[in-house]
């Protein structure tokens, strides 16, 4: 089985996906162990002086003060997990949750949270072994990072909650038993290192990102096709008015352009055609827009993956508080990678929307299908898209810019970076339907065109597309034809 060894300082979000969708298994390394065992020795010293140490000796939150005696600073750490695992809504996806335990194992892995060796190597075999916590979508308005999500993650480390085993649902003991790992009595500072931090945004987000990444390929793939089917100008690629302008990922994305047009003989030049309406001949700087955005948003996520976000952390046998458990870095950036991602889609359905027509396809039927009228051809997949399109615009609206007081007005300002992810994640699901409705009306386009003249690279995507769907002679099911190339998008078949 393929694994990769974790230190707490170099995952990457490539990494993130080979554990959370490929299973691949974890390792914590060496220094990370030896890391792990200082600062928790530095914990126990300072639970045995009887200093008082936030989380250590006293409550939390707004208990700040109620000071906790030494004998019961276990149950202490097992009570913030009962108490706080108060999420609700729809559970995770498998895949979410592994990446929220693969982010608590990397965050400890730094050595900073003073949490005990077993008790991470307990976390690592939950996930090696296919023990998936059953973790609620929400209830997290992360500061104090994601209290309540994580707290569902913690019970099943105590063997209580659920947690999906095989693809069953059961109790936290139960699986852990058909696992053969056994739960965990916690010790002090544990409760308080399991619930406290960035995870669940991160994951969801980070898992979001990488999607959105690819989705910028699809969006220059989709707009060569449907350049190609309305017999559109190539001019507006040219690298000189993009060097002119020189933002890289607009320059990205009209050498994209550029390339997979190269050939085509159904190209007109603009002695022919003067020029395309904006949606066509706009690409490389709405695309590259998002492209540059979504870049700034990859590279901050991969700081918060190696990042400690609990308190209060462990540095050279001091303990310190701060807040690096506050999510607004996470939340600015995934709420403007909800923004980006929708600007894909809605570009990519004006795009969609003048295939379908005869006013602006450049002679094609009306909704790309013979005999219209008895057939609606491609009429509805359009609307489809502007319902996902007008759906992302109110996803879209940040997360962010709201606040809201809790913990008796301790915790007095908020990032929703949750939130923030969960829409963005929401948003590239949609966006993904809305270029997988232009692949498929693009294709559908070019069949009426010679297409003999298509450009080779198109002529690759558009079999891919044939692969999985055949031309519409007459009104059919579209949505199956709809979701086979949503899938094939999935599956990362479609190249530049």
């Amino acid at each position: 089985m393929d694994s990769i060894v974790f230190d707490g300082f170099s995952l990457s979000i490539n990494d993130l996906v080979l554990v959370s969708r490929n299973s691949y298994k974890i390792i914590l390394s060496d220094d990370s162990k030896e890391k792990i065992n200082e600062a928790r020795a530095s914990v126990e010293s300072f639970v045995d002086s009887g200093k008082v140490v936030y989380g250590l000796t006293t409550g939390f939150g707004a208990l700040k003060n109620k000071i906790i005696d030494k004998n019961e600073t276990a149950k202490l750490q097992e009570n913030i997990i009962l108490s706080h695992a108060a999420g609700v809504g729809n559970f995770f996806s498998e895949e979410i949750s592994r990446a929220i335990m693969l982010l608590r194992v990397n965050t400890f892995a730094k050595g900073n949270s003073g949490i005990r060796l077993k008790t991470v190597e307990l976390l690592v075999d939950m996930l090696n072994n296919g023990v998936h916590p059953a973790i609620p979508e929400k209830g997290s308005v992360g500061s104090s990072g994601d209290l309540a999500p994580l707290s569902h993650m913690g019970l099943v480390m105590l063997g209580k909650g659920e947690a999906f085993f095989k693809g069953e649902l059961l109790s936290g003991g139960e699986a852990l038993k058909r696992a053969g790992l056994s739960p965990i009595v916690l010790s002090s500072k544990e409760g308080l290192a399991i619930t406290n931090g960035t995870p669940v945004m991160t994951a969801v987000g980070a898992l979001a990102v990488f999607d959105a990444e690819y989705l910028l390929d699809i969006a220059d793939i989709a707009g060569a096709l449907s350049l190609e089917a309305v017999e559109g100008v190539p001019e507006a690629f040219d690298k000189r008015i993009h060097e002119a302008r020189p933002h890289s990922g607009q320059l990205f994305s009209a050498k994209n352009l550029r390339n997979l047009i190269y050939g085509s003989k159904l190209v007109k030049s603009c002695d022919v055609k003067v020029q395309n309406s904006y949606s066509l001949r706009c690409m490389p700087q709405v695309h590259g827009a998002s492209r540059d955005a979504i870049n700034y948003i990859k590279s901050k996520v991969e700081i918060e993956l190696n990042s400690a976000t609990d308190n209060p952390l462990i540095f050279d046998g001091d303990v310190l508080c701060g807040g690096n458990f506050h999510g607004q870095p996470m939340a600015l950036s995934f709420d403007f990678l909800g923004i980006a991602v929708a600007e894909l889609a809605n570009i990519s359905e004006r795009r969609t929307a003048k295939l379908v027509d005869p006013n602006f396809n450049n002679g094609l039927p009306a909704f790309l299908v013979k005999n219209s009228g008895l057939n609606s051809g491609f009429m509805i997949p359009q609307y489809s898209a502007a319902a996902l399109v007008s759906e992302n615009k109110v996803l879209a609206h940040p997360a962010s810019v709201d606040s809201i007081p809790t913990c008796a007005n301790q915790e007095d300002h908020v990032s929703m970076g949750t939130i923030a992810a969960r829409k963005a994640r929401d948003i590239v699901e949609n966006s993904r339907n809305v270029l997988a409705i232009e692949l498929l009306t693009a294709c559908q386009a070019i069949d009426f065109r010679d297409l003999s003249k298509i450009s080779p690279k198109n002529k690759f995507n558009y079999d891919v597309v044939r692969s999985v769907v055949s031309f519409m002679e007459e009104d059919r099911e579209l949505y199956l034809d709809m979701n086979n190339v949503e899938k094939l998008i999935k599956n990362h078949k479609f190249k530049l």
